[in-house]
């Protein structure tokens, strides 16, 4: 394979696994506690009404 092939596929290897990584950090986001909460409480809220649509 020429040089420009391998250059060329290691660029693409290279954004490949940049990507990957920048993807991995940004999902390790924290959300505050203040959100978690108003999460938590508006899951209860929908398993609540799915329980009584149920019965």
């Amino acid at each position: 394979m020429p040089t420009i092939g391998w250059i060329i596929l290691l660029l693409a290897l290279g954004l490949i696994v940049g990507n990957l990584l920048l993807l991995r950090d940004s999902a390790r986001t924290r959300l505050p506690p203040e959100t978690l909460e108003k999460i938590r409480r508006r899951q209860a809220e929908m398993e609540a009404q799915d329980a009584e649509e149920d019965d």
